[in-house]
């Protein structure tokens, strides 16, 4: 008696793979690497001692955790810096505005030049300026 092997069907084609609408699948992993702590463990370890007890000086955290590794700081440790950090930057940023001065901001100027061109009729130019806006040329 002899056993013949006959072979299952197989699909012609792979299925279609949906391309990533609007790189979702990129924000959804940087939010789960966000919820285990992967970004604050990555900046924590490229900063200095000194950074590091700055920043524990303003999560009002023990300055002696400076050379602990985030991974094995408690959950409430990490949010209290991730909370720092954040004020720092924000701090930094205002900072950074009021030496800078009260300037508008540049894209004004353009605003400025597209409303006249629609005033005049001129929406091609309208158009040239909105596009110069859009793309962040100021």
């Amino acid at each position: 008696m002899s056993a013949s092997v006959h072979q299952l069907p197989t699909p012609k084609a792979p299925p279609v793979v949906q391309p990533d609408r609007g790189e979702w699948g990129a924000l959804r992993a940087e939010l789960h690497s966000r919820c285990a702590d992967q970004d604050l463990a990555e900046l924590w370890a490229e900063l200095a001692t000194g950074e590091r007890r700055t920043l524990l000086a303003s999560a009002k955290l023990d300055a002696r955790d400076s050379l602990t590794a985030i991974e094995q700081m408690p959950k409430f440790n990490r949010g209290a810096i991730r909370a720092a950090i954040h004020r720092m930057s924000q701090y930094a940023g205002r900072l950074r505005g009021k030496l800078a001065g009260d300037k508008p901001h540049p894209s004004r100027e353009l605003a400025s030049h597209a409303r006249q061109a629609l005033a005049e009729g001129n929406t091609e130019a309208a158009m040239h300026w909105l596009a110069l806006i859009e793309r962040g040329v100021a």
